[in-house]
């Protein structure tokens, strides 16, 4: 007995044999790439990297890497530091994850996504690439989804002949296919909380150590120091590589002006003094990652390749999609997606001012299945912040069931008003329809985050 696919066969023992078709669209590509997690398997970090050498030795062809691995907070980094070298005419190339609306977010030059042209021919290198004799015998090598496009954007950066490439670690760091580029001159980690318990560990101490697996001699650290476990592992990995290891924690910056568009602070720099920075957002956690970015600025230019106004500046303009968004008029997205996440968004939202102006809120939540969603909704419920809450069952196969999520959110006496929906939109639909003059958050999942996004790039609100 087997089961067909129309590009794969999956044999009752397992055995995954692979056909090669003929993928001529944009679409197709895409299709392809999403349909990949049915038959690949997990690869070892030297397939990842012979497969990489096999494209034309790719990391090589680059010349200053930087990588960047964490819990929360990464993408925030990655863009807060691009933002911040172009501001010194820099060319700087991202690749990121996860995509919230178009898969092409996740490689970017100067914040610009490849044409669908460029995707489809690039796709197309590694395809053709592939040992399709081998594969059809369920031999070879054939990349996982986030390998594939880790190596599309290597090649399209290749191409492209960045100053600066911003690499963002998928899941963990000692095993991320990110970890196979062969040399590097820079390594941030981000604010480490408990995530991903299943493949990284159930605690601090070891999911940074596998944080810490980007680590390597010659090259410094930039780090959150705000978690302490996570810093001892981190400054034992720096003495034993015997390398610079920097961090960063509250007691380097201070908040001056908050209000319900912008964020002023106070930022101790290397060279500089303290300088006033402002930020475009309402979350006040991207003050630590702002810092964060801006001490690793510091360390790749040095003193005279960077100004303060360039700081400053860069920081001004910086925008990361999802991140206390607001995407509609009193409508705020937030990519919280895990205990930590729900942390910083409540703390953020308690600090927003509504209930000096009167106002009420309302939460559209929704969360997929491999996070502690019971933690999550507990540190909701705890907070007493909003007036009406909607819970909402996403698309992705990964959305935990509407049933569960009714269970826990109805658990206690006090709560407040819960409506549940079958899907986003009519939650969000319900939502603007029910308030009166509350703030809406959403927050829960990226998932979401990019339902929501897609919802509104396609005008149906």
């Amino acid at each position: 007995m087997v089961i067909v696919g129309t590009k794969y066969t999956i044999a009752v023992n397992g055995e995954v044999t692979l056909e090669k078709q003929s993928i001529q669209t944009f679409d197709e590509a895409v299709r392809y790439l999403y349909d990949m997690p049915r038959f690949t398997k997990k690869n070892t970090p030297e397939n990842t990297k012979a497969h990489l050498n096999l494209l034309g030795s790719l990391d090589k062809q680059i010349p200053f890497i930087i990588h960047v691995a964490g819990t929360n907070g990464k993408g925030s980094v990655c863009a807060y530091l691009r933002y911040i070298l172009e501001e010194t005419g820099a060319k700087v190339a991202t690749f990121t994850s996860p995509h919230l609306v178009d898969i092409r977010e996740r490689f970017c030059i100067n914040g610009q996504m490849m044409s669908r042209e460029d995707f489809l021919r690039i796709f197309l290198q590694v395809y053709e690439s592939l040992d399709w004799e081998a594969l059809a015998q369920d031999e070879g090598y054939h990349p996982t989804f986030f390998e594939y496009l880790f190596f599309m954007g290597m090649l399209w950066f290749a191409e492209e002949k960045p100053d600066y490439c911003i690499l963002e670690t998928g899941l963990g760091g000692r095993l991320d296919a990110t970890n196979c580029v062969s040399h590097k001159e820079l390594t941030i980690i981000t604010r480490i909380g408990l995530d991903h318990v299943e493949y990284l560990g159930d605690t601090l101490e070891a999911i940074a150590a596998e944080k810490a697996g980007i680590m390597c001699q010659g090259v410094p650290l930039i780090c959150c120091g705000e978690v302490e476990e996570a810093l001892t592992i981190f400054e034992k990995h720096g003495k034993n590589l015997q390398i610079q290891v920097i961090s960063v924690s509250n007691k380097d910056y201070a908040l001056l002006k908050f209000n319900n568009k912008t964020i002023d602070f106070s930022l101790q720099t290397r060279y500089y003094g303290y300088i006033g920075i402002t930020l475009h957002t309402l979350a006040r956690y991207q003050m630590e990652n702002a810092s964060i970015a801006v001490r690793a600025a510091e360390q790749i230019c040095g003193p005279d390749g960077l100004s303060a106004e360039q700081i400053q500046e860069g920081l001004k303009k910086a925008f990361w999609p999802g991140r206390m968004e607001e995407v509609l008029p009193e409508v705020f997205v937030d990519g919280a997606h895990n205990g930590d996440g729900i942390r910083a968004f409540l703390e953020t939202v308690s600090g927003d001012g509504c209930e000096i102006l009167g106002r009420k809120r309302i939460l559209l939540f929704s969360v997929v299945q491999d996070k502690d969603y019971e933690f999550m909704i507990n540190q909701v419920l705890d907070a007493a912040l909003f007036e009406r809450i909607y819970v909402a069952h996403m698309e992705t196969s990964r959305a935990t069931g509407l049933e569960q999520l009714k269970v826990l959110w109805c658990a206690r006496d006090n709560h407040p008003q819960i409506y549940f929906d079958e899907n986003v939109q009519g939650a969000l639909r319900r939502a603007l329809s029910d308030r009166t003059d509350e703030r809406i958050y959403i927050a829960g999942s990226l998932y979401l985050v990019g339902e929501i996004k897609e919802f509104l790039s396609n005008d149906q609100f």
